[in-house]
């Protein structure tokens, strides 16, 4: 045995190397890297809890949620405890910027107005979304998961598609949408013309709906199919994404794995089938350029055959690319407008006289027929309603950024690899930027328009703030008056006695034990 070890020092030597560096590597990202991060931050003042070794607050975060979510509150507005209840004691404790841990990442949450719009805004191009989980790029590869030039790029391409004079084309479809929905709560009311229902899922269900005929239009049945697929993929991911992360492993063959692999060959499948029909379509003129699959395809089309002055083909989107913004637009875009559709009739429960001033300003804008985009845009009460509600109940409670090269925001110098909170729900909810009121219903707020009821700061940003403010935002709200309004010419509602008031996130701010609701027809 000695005379081997004589014989091969320089393997024992290698070996010994490769150990120690090994050991050295693990040991800076686990602990010197963070508390060299750690220290940065608080030699500049900022406070906040104590790096963990690995696990960081994650274990506190988790109790405090559970906790919170284990029980419902009184009928009222003051969710922020219960929704977010870390973000809250962390600021509370530590003041407006202060940090806690990820893992061992460091998380900074910033609660001041202007440093946040110093971080939205940019400019140094420093900031990006955090690093994404490789299963969320399974679902989609679309607009929200892009960052620098390639997202310049693709918005630039993608805003078209979502201009208000297209998206007033779309407004028969979503009328389409909400008179099908409306036709089956009549049917469950139809005894006495009052009954209950969990508007939750049905909402979930009209909003799926209303992107299906948006994005594909004529080819609705064949989208429907798509994203029936869709939601498996996207119940798929969300268990495993809850499931502890093994580097690699979803490389394996497990059922579940195979399964995902089958779910995104099929769903790609029949976009493409989709969209070669769509193609043929549009070039023979068989079919209008009035949906949203339609107007990305004639965007591959125009920028194809469109050059620059050097010769060079100008930024296209590919078809691979329109698939992605295909499922994108489903992943973003459905609990969203759900989520803000149903706390609004949640809150009119609450509020009867605003439910009735809605419904008044609808029969006498709108009659008894559906609403098109004209009598939309003069539905000031609803307006300042859904304001008031995403004010209150935004359906994002956060948003999240990086830090990818050391960048300088007010007097804070942030280095490279820090996580960014800023929390939307505690700034729509702070009474020093919205008064002693804040946490009460007063839609009355926004009589003037958004920048007068926010006084020009920034403490109003339910769809984000800047450059990267959600591309479906007018969408949304579209299809938000569009449903409020043909519900009020219907119905009135109020709470059932099962309802408990329990808002929490899954994604989007959602009711917990669903939103159960007595329906009385008109």
């Amino acid at each position: 045995m000695d005379a081997l070890l004589l014989l091969y020092p320089p393997l024992l030597l290698s070996s010994f190397s490769l150990l120690l560096y090994g050991v050295v590597r693990i040991s800076y990202s686990i602990w010197w890297k963070p508390k060299w991060l750690e220290r940065q931050l608080k030699q500049q003042g900022i406070r906040g809890t104590p790096y963990k070794l690995l696990v960081g607050d994650i274990t506190e975060l988790v109790k405090q949620m559970k906790a919170a979510w284990s029980k419902p509150i009184n009928l009222n507005h003051q969710i922020v405890p219960r929704v977010d209840p870390f973000t809250l004691n962390n600021v509370q404790k530590y003041g407006k910027i202060s940090m806690f841990w990820v893992g061992k990442t460091p998380r900074l949450i910033i609660k001041d107005p202007e440093m946040m719009k110093e971080v939205l805004s940019n400019k140094q191009g420093h900031f990006g979304k955090p690093p994404l989980n490789t299963l969320i790029l399974v679902l989609t590869r679309g607009l929200t998961t892009l960052e620098g030039e390639t997202w310049t790029k693709r918005r630039r391409i993608l805003n078209p598609a979502f201009h208000i004079q297209k998206l007033k084309g779309m407004v028969p479809e979503f009328s389409i949408s909400c008179n099908l929905m409306i036709e089956q709560w009549k049917k469950m009311t139809s005894d006495n013309e009052t009954g209950e229902l969990d508007i939750w899922p049905e909402l979930q269900k009209l909003t799926a709906d209303v992107i299906l005929r948006a994005a594909f239009g004529s080819s609705y049945e064949e989208g429907k199919k798509m994203y029936g697929l869709q939601k498996k993929l996207i119940t798929l991911v969300l268990e495993s994404m809850q499931s502890i992360h093994i580097p690699g492993f979803r490389f394996l063959p497990t059922k579940k794995n195979r399964k995902r692999k089958k779910l995104v060959k099929e769903i790609t499948s029949i976009m493409k089938d989709l969209i070669q029909k769509k193609q043929n379509a549009i070039r023979s003129r068989q079919s209008k350029v009035d949906d949203i699959l339609s107007l990305l395809l004639q965007c591959t089309e125009e920028n194809s055959m469109t050059q620059n002055t050097n010769g060079t083909k100008s930024a296209e989107i590919t078809i691979e690319e329109v698939i992605e913004e295909c499922k994108q637009f489903y992943l973003a875009g459905q609990e969203t407008t759900a989520s803000l559709i149903a706390w609004t009739m949640i809150v009119l429960c609450m509020h009867p006289d605003w439910q009735q001033r809605a419904r008044e300003e609808v029969l006498q804008v709108c009659g008894k027929k559906d609403p098109d985009f004209e009598a939309i845009s003069h539905l000031k009460t609803v307006t300042m309603i859904l304001y008031e509600v995403l004010r209150l109940y935004p359906p994002a409670i956060a948003i999240y950024m990086h830090t990818y090269k050391e960048t300088k925001i007010g007097d804070i110098s942030i280095p490279a690899g820090v996580d960014l909170t800023l929390p939307t729900l505690l700034i729509h909810h702070d009474p020093e930027l919205w008064g002693d009121d804040a946490g009460e219903f007063k839609p009355e707020r926004f009589s003037e328009g958004v920048a007068n009821a926010s006084k020009d700061q920034l403490s109003f940003f339910p769809f984000g703030w800047g450059p990267r403010t959600c591309i479906g935002l007018n969408f949304a709200m579209i299809e938000a008056k569009m449903t409020l309004a043909m519900i009020l010419q219907h119905f009135s509602f109020e709470l059932s006695p099962y309802y408990t008031h329990a808002p929490h996130t899954v994604m989007t701010l959602q009711p917990q034990h669903g939103a159960q609701i007595m329906l009385h027809q008109l």
